[in-house]
């Protein structure tokens, strides 16, 4: 990743994780927490594609793993939000600009529900029971509920400075055309195409046909 990438992700990353733990995990809502880090992994994946989506979605993980007051193994979180992040990134627009808000949302529902179902699977695997006791469905629900009502709130922001600390990169991937990666796409081929004979063709050609009877 660009080091322009990284220190923003890096910034994203670490505002959510401090707003997810002081903020929303001390909302005591029924159910799931909202998972702002998942959010900002889906909105960067978005724009990054499926190789910087990977990285981001291991990066946030991680952190979340590490933070207190994490009581799970470490790397959980991370593969399941890295697996989210590269799923994010196969989705990535042109341009990492969604055509309509109901595409992103319904990246964020599908992001939602995989997530959590992921989560209890590598729990159940490493021994972690806790989904059982509080019962699956309800999570899958409220996490879903909740997520995607947060959504629009922040991964359009987070998509948004992601392309703007990462334009040049947008401009150049969105103008090369099919010509080799010249930048100019189909309008220089048509100017190329288009341009006119050189002056002294035209006059012999004209000379010409005044010869003719």
């Amino acid at each position: 990743m660009r080091p322009i990438r990284i220190v923003l992700s890096a910034v994203l990353l670490v505002l959510a994780l401090v707003l997810q733990v002081s903020v929303l995990g001390r909302l005591q809502l029924p159910g799931a927490t909202p998972d702002l880090l998942m959010l900002v992994v889906v909105g960067l994946g978005l724009v990054y594609g499926p190789t910087g989506g990977c990285l981001v979605g291991f990066a946030a993980g991680l952190l979340a793993d590490l933070a207190p007051p994490s009581d799970h193994a470490v790397g959980r979180y991370a593969l399941v939000l890295c697996l989210v992040g590269y799923g994010a990134g196969l989705l990535k627009p042109e341009a990492g600009r969604q055509r309509s808000a109901f595409s992103a949302l319904a990246v964020v529902a599908v992001a939602a529900v995989v997530s959590t179902l992921l989560y209890a699977t590598v729990g159940a695997l490493v021994g972690d029971t806790a989904a059982r006791h509080v019962g699956l469905t309800g999570l899958v629900f409220s996490a879903l509920l909740y997520d995607v009502l947060l959504a629009p709130f922040t991964v359009p922001l987070v998509m948004l400075l992601a392309r703007r600390f990462d334009g040049d990169r947008v401009v150049n991937e969105t103008v090369r055309g099919a010509d080799g990666g010249s930048g100019l796409g189909s309008l220089a081929r048509y100017r190329t195409t288009r341009e006119p004979s050189p002056g002294p063709y035209k006059k012999k050609r004209t000379l010409g046909l005044a010869k003719r009877p």
